[in-house]
């Protein structure tokens, strides 16, 4: 089976159970968002070394990456199939991620980081890294909170796990930092 399907060349795609939508349509846009995220959490991978603190953070940016595609599979899926979706076994965002990410989070901020007002992007490069996906993270929770009014709802999960998620990037670009 190749990936080149063909059926995307009249300027729509899928959603998860076979409806097609315009390529510039809301949900799709957000996928492609979360989509981004996700590489951009990936790039980060390679800078990191073989230290315990490296390990760790490498375990929780690939519990992030498949949070993401989990979050992308409810996303791409019409209104209409939510509840065939909700009853699926397709993993899903729960509260557990979401305090996942503030445990992470708080763990951070109890050592102590130091920061002055607005962070400036670019100390080394895997700070610019966390720094990047922190922007893509936010670019993609504002195509999430814009669905409801393109008459697709949206779980609070889903943008709880977006917030934190975008707040622990922006903790850990400047734990690099330092």
């Amino acid at each position: 089976m190749s990936i080149v399907t063909r059926t995307g060349d009249d300027g729509t795609s899928g959603l998860l159970y076979g409806q097609r939508v315009p390529k510039d349509h809301p949900q799709i846009e957000t996928v492609g968002a979360f989509d981004e995220l996700n590489a951009a959490i990936g790039m980060i991978k390679p800078l990191l070394g073989e230290s315990a603190r490296d390990q760790e953070i490498r375990t929780q940016l690939i519990q992030v990456q498949k949070n993401l595609i989990a979050l992308m599979g409810e996303v791409v899926c019409a209104e209409a199939d939510a509840a065939r979706y909700a009853a699926s076994k397709f993993e899903k965002i729960a509260a557990t991620d979401v305090q996942r990410l503030d445990t992470a989070a708080a763990a951070l901020e109890a050592r102590g980081l130091k920061f002055d007002g607005w962070a400036t992007p670019g100390a080394n490069a895997r700070a610019a890294s966390f720094d990047l996906a922190r922007s893509v993270a936010r670019r993609a929770e504002r195509r999430l909170t814009s669905l409801p009014a393109h008459g697709r709802s949206v779980r609070p999960e889903l943008q709880r796990f977006v917030n934190r998620l975008s707040d622990l990037l922006w903790l850990l670009a400047r734990e690099a930092e330092q």
